[in-house]
């Protein structure tokens, strides 16, 4: 097992030396990697700019390892990163987030959708009778979509 955090919401941001070697955008090319200098001295961390940003300031996602019982060297660990960001259902580029972690956000934003209409449902449901109206079948998967990514 290989435990690994995805910060995206930082404070953090990379700049070129010269702004002029960054096209026309001024930011970093993807696959652009830090792992020294501005990281934990002694922590098992990097951050990673792995998308092309078109507006703006790129902004680089920092992958900090918790857990590593596969002894992933640095660079071996980068790479597969950035070699998952080429894998998003939704996109021919890379995502600026490992995918992984993007699907997981998908499926919560959904499951959380999911679930406040299903406690609307059931209030109202549940005046109407009296009883409790409860209903476990409401909260199950349909067996077709079991095994495909329904939410992307």
């Amino acid at each position: 097992i290989t435990l690994v955090v995805a910060q995206k919401r930082h404070q953090t941001r990379l700049f070129l030396e010269n702004a002029g070697d960054g096209g026309p955008t001024g930011n970093v090319p993807p696959g652009t990697v830090v792992d020294t200098k501005i990281i934990h001295p002694f922590e098992f961390d990097f951050y990673l700019c792995s998308h092309y940003g078109r507006i703006g300031t790129s902004k680089a996602v920092r992958y900090c390892v918790l857990w590593d019982e596969n002894c992933f060297t640095s660079s071996q660990l980068q790479k597969l990163v950035y070699d998952l960001c080429f894998t998003f259902a939704r996109s021919t580029r890379p995502v600026s987030l490992v995918p992984p972690v993007y699907y997981a956000d998908l499926v919560a934003y959904r499951g959380r959708i999911f679930q406040e209409v299903a406690k609307e449902f059931q209030s109202r449901s549940g005046a109407s009778s009296g009883s409790s109206a409860f209903d476990k079948s409401f909260y199950s998967l349909h067996p077709d979509l079991r095994n495909v990514m329904f939410f992307v």
